[in-house]
Formats: structure tokens, sequence, C-alpha cells
């Protein structure tokens, strides 16, 4: 249920192996606690899974795909609920902090980073102390090569902005990296997924 995918300072990062797409991640934080990343259909015996690793305290939604049961969660934990405040409206269920300008951070060494284009209000989290991750939600996807890219799709909310959050990422210092796609086997997520992540953001920006 629970695939351990790696262990960073003060943190290990798992993935929901039994959940359908979007991909579900479960952050065991030293400061923040325990983190979901997109929530799965509620289920009492996957909570209870999560908590024996580390409380629940906060769900992080990268878009409103990624939103399932989102109540259900909330109440039966106690977690507060995290989304941009742009997409707060889109999603199905109580959001508890709306991130802005103003309000990006959750802790010292975690923050958000907003990269619309997917949807209004799409946004990334990114663990900031070194070997860094960021979970990029639908922002990115895998390539022909497993590594995170962008990928245009038709139904995109705004193709001009998703292309300005992705010059955005070669600010950025990580050395994993996750989307709402992963396909074990086939998935690169790192280490060494920086260097990786923008040479094929660069090819597709070059096109």
């Amino acid at each position: 249920m629970l695939q351990e995918l790696v262990s960073l300072r003060d943190r290990t990062l798992y993935y929901l192996s039994t959940v359908p797409a979007p991909a579900v991640y479960y952050i065991a934080d030293k400061k923040a606690e325990g983190v979901l990343v997109n929530t799965p259909p509620f289920d009492a015996a996957l909570l209870d899974a999560l908590q024996a690793v580390a409380p629940l305290r906060y769900i992080f939604l990268p878009s409103a795909r990624g939103a399932r049961d989102l109540d259900r969660w909330r109440t039966a934990s106690g977690a507060e609920s995290i989304s941009s405040e742009p997409e707060a409206a889109a999603i199905a269920g109580t959001i508890d902090i709306t991130l802005d300008s103003k309000r990006n951070k959750l802790t010292r060494t975690i923050d958000f980073l907003p990269m619309s284009g997917v949807t209004a209000g799409t946004c990334a989290m990114r663990l900031k102390n070194k070997p860094g991750a960021v979970f990029f939600g639908p922002a990115l996807e895998p390539g022909p090569d497993g590594w995170p890219t962008l990928i245009p799709h038709a139904d995109d909310y705004c193709a001009e902005s998703r292309l300005f959050g992705s010059l955005g990422v070669q600010d950025l210092v990580f050395d994993y990296a996750f989307t709402d796609t992963f396909v074990p086997g086939r998935t690169q997520y790192g280490p060494g997924a920086e260097p990786a992540v923008k040479a094929a953001l660069e090819r597709v920006l070059d096109d």
C-alpha cells in the first residue's frame, strides 16, 4: 500500500501504490508530521496506515483534479487542507488554508509555487532543504524518458501560463521531482531530477 520512495533529511516520501491516478503521495516530515499530497477515495484502513507512519496534519491539493472525498479525510483525521486561492473554488470540499502572495509557506523548509495553466490555480509544493524535492501536481508529467516535462493538452486552462510557470522551474534547486502521474518502473523521479527536468523543459521551450 505505502511504497517508500526516498528518505531525505528530516522526512521520508511515500507513494500510495494502490490508488488510481492522480497519484497520491505521503510525506512523513519531522516538523509538519504527515502531509498527504492529493486525496484518494476515503478508506479508514488506509488512514490508519498513514497515521501509523506519521500523524496526518495537512492535505495539499496541487489542483482540483486530486481532490477525492476531501471532507471525509478532513473529518476523520482532523487534518487541514491546503490549496492555492484560485483553485479553491473548483475543489469539491473545504479548504482550510488558501495560498496567495502573502501566505506561501507551511514551514521554514516547505513552501508553495504557483504553476497555473493546467487549471486556474495549479500549485507545486517544494521541500527546500537539500536534497530537495518538488511535487509538481499536473503542471508537469513524465515525458518519453520518464522525467517530468511540459506536455501541452487541448483542455489546458492557459497555455501561456503553463509556459511561464515552466520557465520558473529553471530557478529551482531540487534532487527529486514528482507529478500526478506515477508509473512504477517507468517514471523517473531522482536523484538527479534537476538537470534532467530542466533539460527536458529546455527541449520543449526550444521547439
